[in-house]
C-alpha cells in the first residue's frame, strides 16, 4: 500500500510570534550636476579603469624614455 503524502503548508503564519514584514523602502535622490559631472556619473564604471590603465602606460613609457636617455648619456 502506498502511503498518501501530506499536503505541504503554503499559508503564511500570522501568529503572535510570527516574523514582522518590514516595508521595502526605495530611496531616490536628485542632484543638480553640470554636464561634465553628469557624464562622469553615467560613465564612471567604464572611464575609471581606462584612466588608470592609461596613466600606468604613460608612466611606463616615460620611465623607459628616461632610462634610454640616461643610458645614452653615460
Amino acid at each position: 500500500m502506498a502511503n498518501k503524502q501530506k499536503k505541504k503548508r503554503n499559508k503564511v503564519y500570522r501568529g503572535a510570534d510570527a516574523a514582522l514584514d518590514r516595508p521595502v523602502v526605495t530611496k531616490i535622490t536628485a542632484a543638480n550636476r553640470s554636464k561634465l559631472g553628469q557624464w562622469w556619473f553615467d560613465h564612471k564604471r567604464i572611464a575609471k579603469p581606462i584612466l588608470i590603465i592609461s596613466a600606468i602606460v604613460i608612466a611606463l613609457v616615460w620611465l623607459i624614455a628616461e632610462l634610454i636617455r640616461i643610458a645614452a648619456g653615460a
